[in-house]
């Protein structure tokens, strides 16, 4: 159902910014990009691993938008107590979030509302929501490099899982911070550091994604990243620390 559901969010293009840009091209307010990656092996050893993303960014002359849906689907051939094989689901990942940025007076500031959704049924955390309000602005303006950020006030919950499967409910104010740095680092690589800290009095989440893409052509690149993300209240026996390693198509239409 989850896979179905995914299917559906990645056809309607469902998919919003750290930063607010200028609007480029007010006759194209939409621009949307979708990339994945896949690999499956066989014979002595059988996996498959799906990861995929979607992003939609919409402009108008005073609200910049951004929609977003992350994937990530793995199996993999284990060995059960009776010497037979199964294959069994290892990762399950789903992450939505939505952003909408009021453009102010001041170049590149704004007012921003966000809110996302979690929903991991390997992780130490299985759902896992937020929402908050707060202010934007670029701190950095280059010509080949720019540095955004925002802050603001927000609000959790979140169903932690324990070590025996069960889940239990905790919610309560935050404060969140995010950065993100772009580079251009030639005409056809350009670097990306997106960070967020949500912190409040049970736990405080630190995501990170750090990318270097290169342009195959006007509309597709490659793209190799790393993907962290760490909770400071996990229940014992539990990795407080994912991490992902991706290699990925983008196509921008």
């Amino acid at each position: 159902m989850r896979l179905v559901l995914c299917t559906v969010f990645l056809a309607t293009g469902v998919a919003a910014p750290l930063a607010v840009a200028e609007v480029e091209d007010e006759t194209r307010p939409w621009k949307v990009s979708a990339e994945l990656g896949a690999i499956a092996t066989s014979g002595n050893t059988e996996t498959t691993t799906i990861q995929g993303k979607i992003e939609a960014d919409h402009n108008t002359l005073k609200w910049s938008n951004r929609y977003t849906l992350g994937v990530l689907f793995k199996e993999d051939q284990v060995n059960q107590p009776d010497g037979s094989q199964e294959t069994v689901k290892t990762a399950e990942r789903i992450a939505v979030s939505a952003r909408g940025g009021y453009r102010l007076a001041r170049e590149h500031s704004n007012l921003f509302i966000y809110g996302s959704h979690v929903d991991d049924e390997f992780a130490a955390y299985s759902t896992y929501s937020t929402v908050s309000i707060g202010y934007g602005a670029r701190l950095y303006n280059g010509s080949r490099a720019q540095l955004d950020m925002e802050i603001g006030p927000g609000y959790y919950w979140a169903d932690q899982r324990l070590n025996d499967g069960s889940t239990v409910t905790e919610s309560s104010a935050i404060g969140r911070g995010a950065l993100q740095f772009d580079w251009q680092l030639t005409d056809s690589a350009d670097f990306r550091q997106v960070l967020s800290v949500e912190t409040g009095p049970d736990n405080t989440r630190t995501v990170s994604d750090t990318s270097l893409s290169t342009r195959i052509n006007s509309a597709m690149k490659m793209k190799v990243g790393f993907n962290l993300t760490s909770d400071t209240d996990v229940a014992p026996d539990m990795e407080s620390t994912d991490t992902m390693t991706y290699v990925n198509l983008v196509y921008s239409f």
